[in-house]
């Protein structure tokens, strides 16, 4: 069967696995296994000089398995159906979101580099940029949605390192805030930095557009980075993350990724492989219940303001990037209730359908407070510079009945 121009939805049920290797199954085996069996030294000595860099493939060939911490049937399997969505050369996947940011962060930045980083980010990316970076000689300079390419170039030289300038890290949208940075303009920006010793590379976490709404790789970026806890294994039942991008790039990530010992393991590997085969059909519903939720949001009285891509408005530069760079406005919501913490703890304590949990892009709406919890460790002036005040509310949109959950909103609200 030719799959070429077939789209990933298509094939999350059977690529990159053959069941006349595993008695005929249909469904991939669960590869509990520490080790493999190779057939003669020879190639045990081939598979090894590879798995560790030593040398690169001859044509047509492919790593074998050696060991489970390098490399597993669960993990190839669902590594390459990963990758299928954003059209990327190879994929790594993690056993936390967080160990993707901090592998692809340890490698491509050493002490004396400079980060260029768009803000906000994540709380745990946060932390990571300001509280360990700094211990070991890397700084970071940050920037916002409203900055041009001019200002940013400006900012990165007034740090008197711009020859240091190694990564370029952007999380768009941004969480909690919904600001979309322009992925091209960020690309140019590292190619105006990068030189015949050293290229910038650019890496976009995209873990609120999931691998269906956005592919940074087809508009400028080096990688691409998920927290896979959310969309892709989409039933607050794992942790995971993931990196795919570029051949150059990914053999980097996952040559450290077998040093740090950071994989995910075979078990979960295979509730992701599960999740990936509805993982379209659960966006798809998700994106339609959000774009109702905003709606309702954005008239209600006690509601002061809707940070939704589904509202930018037409003409605006912002809509402009949205257009360019997504396909869909996303599950992910942000609003500011009238009032302050004690109005946005009381709407989110009358919750009832909806659960009051951090994370994201499960099957299950969930509702949570930034500034009082993923976002807390920030610097107090630095939230408040964001836009992550005491009064804002984020939402995960799940699957739900959508006239369910826009009654339980209302509920809460009133």
């Amino acid at each position: 069967m030719n799959t070429k121009n077939m789209q990933p939805e298509s094939l999350m049920m059977s690529y990159g696995y053959k069941p006349e290797l595993s008695e005929g199954a249909v469904k991939v085996p669960i590869f509990n296994t520490s080790t493999f069996v190779f057939k003669t030294a020879e190639e045990g000595k081939a598979q090894f000089e590879l798995a560790y860099g030593l040398r690169n493939k001859n044509e047509g060939e492919e790593l074998g398995l050696i060991y489970s911490r390098i490399n597993n049937p669960n993990l190839e399997i669902l590594e390459n159906r990963l990758g299928l969505w954003d059209k990327a050369d190879d994929c790594a996947v993690f056993e936390s979101g967080m160990s993707a940011i901090s592998t692809v962060l340890l490698e491509f930045l050493k002490p004396g580099d400079l980060l260029l980083y768009s803000s906000p980010t994540y709380g745990g990316t946060d932390h990571f940029i300001h509280h360990f970076l700094p211990t070991i000689g890397v700084e970071g300079v940050g920037f916002d949605a409203h900055d041009s390419k001019e200002a940013i170039i400006e900012l990165v030289n007034k740090t008197g390192k711009q020859d240091r300038l190694k990564l370029v890290y952007l999380e768009t949208p941004a969480n909690p805030t919904n600001d979309i940075i322009d992925i091209k303009m960020c690309s140019e920006v590292a190619t105006h930095f990068s030189t015949d010793e050293h290229k910038t590379y650019v890496a976009v976490d995209n873990t609120y557009m999931g691998p269906l709404w956005s592919h940074p790789l087809q508009i400028g970026a080096d990688m691409v980075l998920y927290s896979a806890t959310k969309y892709i294994g989409g039933h607050s039942d794992l942790i995971a993350g993931a990196v795919s991008g570029h051949a150059e790039a990914m053999q980097r990530v996952k040559i450290l990724r077998t040093f740090l010992g950071t994989m995910a393991s075979p078990n979960t590997c295979w509730l992701m492989l599960r999740s990936l085969e509805t993982l379209k059909i659960r966006m798809d519903q998700q994106t339609k219940n959000a774009q109702e939720v905003a709606k309702f949001l954005d008239s209600h009285p006690h509601v002061e303001k809707v940070f939704y891509l589904g509202l930018l408005k037409e003409g605006t530069p912002e809509y402009a990037v949205y257009k360019k760079q997504y396909t869909a406005p996303g599950a992910m919501i942000s609003f500011t209730i009238k009032g302050g913490e004690h109005e946005a703890f009381a709407f989110l304590n009358k919750l009832e359908l909806m659960k009051l949990a951090v994370s994201l892009g499960s099957t299950e709406s969930l509702a949570q407070h930034p500034a009082a919890m993923t976002h807390i460790d920030v610097d107090p002036e630095s939230r408040k510079k964001m836009g992550i005040t005491d009064n804002l509310v984020r939402l995960s949109i799940g699957v739900e009945n959508i006239d369910d959950l826009v009654s339980d909103i209302s509920q809460a609200l009133d």
